[in-house]
């Protein structure tokens, strides 16, 4: 095969990034990653700061360190802390063997919940501290959600909906005009956390995140590609044409640049009170019953 001539385009090569997983190169992607890695590196002074002496606490400082990126090498720890995983873990301290003693249960082996174990064992590196930070998500974080009846699943996707009525009302009717049920378009960006839906490093900053300030970080996400992609999605003049528009707002420029991202998700959504997130769930759980 001929080498491309001096000055002629390239397309972009792909690398393996620090999780095994590939990643687009080329100019732009290297600024960024670039860019993106400084930041981190300013971000590891500031947390190596944070972590010495005493045993990291729920503060205001340490939500706003974690909303500016936790470097990979603290990930794992401040998982743990936070979520309440290692209080657990430290409470119950011969559980996790005594389960591998127990028999297989086939039903979890192809159990959605397999992608979040990968990740969580790419960050963690340990099996048991993986399981008990499982458990924390799925006890805590998002209860119901890979329950036979995925009753907390469709509570928030009806919450979603509730919200984007108040915050992009244009989209809702959209939607509606449509007949686009909303679960089509992202049930896999909730019942994933966004995995395969969003880059790996863009998903595990919304993950320190998630496991810090809970569940009402993913309608924060979900918000901000809805309202930052209005206008796209408005195009839309069919059905297939809205489900199309909810692939395409998954990618991009905008959830490729996690920093900023992350930053826009404070932001573009507007207030987001955890009252109002409860009282929309009483509301959507009562609606889902009636339709039982």
């Amino acid at each position: 095969m001929e080498a491309p001539e001096s000055g002629s385009e390239q397309e972009p090569m792909t690398r393996i990034d620090e999780y095994g997983f590939e990643r687009l190169a080329g100019k732009e992607a290297d600024e960024l990653v670039s860019d993106y890695q400084a930041v981190l590196n300013r971000r590891a002074i500031k947390w190596r700061k944070l972590l010495q002496g005493s045993r990291l606490q729920r503060s205001l400082r340490v939500k706003r360190y974690i909303r500016k990126g936790i470097p990979n090498e603290y990930r794992s720890l401040i998982w743990m802390t936070v979520s309440g995983a290692q209080e657990q873990m430290e409470r119950n301290p011969v559980y996790y063997k005594k389960m591998l003693e127990t028999e297989e249960d086939p039903k979890l082996i192809e159990s959605g919940m397999n992608f979040i174990a990968g990740y969580l064992l790419i960050v963690t590196k340990d099996e048991e501290k993986s399981f008990w930070l499982l458990d924390s998500l799925i006890k805590k974080i998002v209860p119901g959600f890979y329950s036979p009846t995925m009753i907390g699943l469709k509570t928030d996707q009806e919450v979603l909906a509730h919200l984007v009525r108040m915050k992009v009302p244009a989209v809702a009717e959209l939607m509606e005009r449509h007949n686009v049920m909303w679960t089509l378009v992202v049930s896999r960006w909730f019942i994933c956390l966004f995995i395969d839906i969003l880059p790996v490093e863009t998903v595990l900053r919304i993950w320190d995140c998630l496991f810090y300030e809970g569940s009402k970080i993913t309608f924060r996400v979900a918000l901000t590609l809805i309202k930052y992609h209005q206008a796209s999605i408005l195009e839309a003049n069919n059905f297939p044409a809205v489900c199309e528009k909810f692939k395409q707002i998954t990618r991009g420029p905008l959830v490729q640049d996690c920093h900023n991202f992350m930053k826009r998700i404070f932001t573009e959504p507007g207030r987001l009170p955890l009252s109002t997130i409860i009282r929309l769930r009483e509301i959507s759980r009562a609606q889902i019953d009636d339709q039982s």
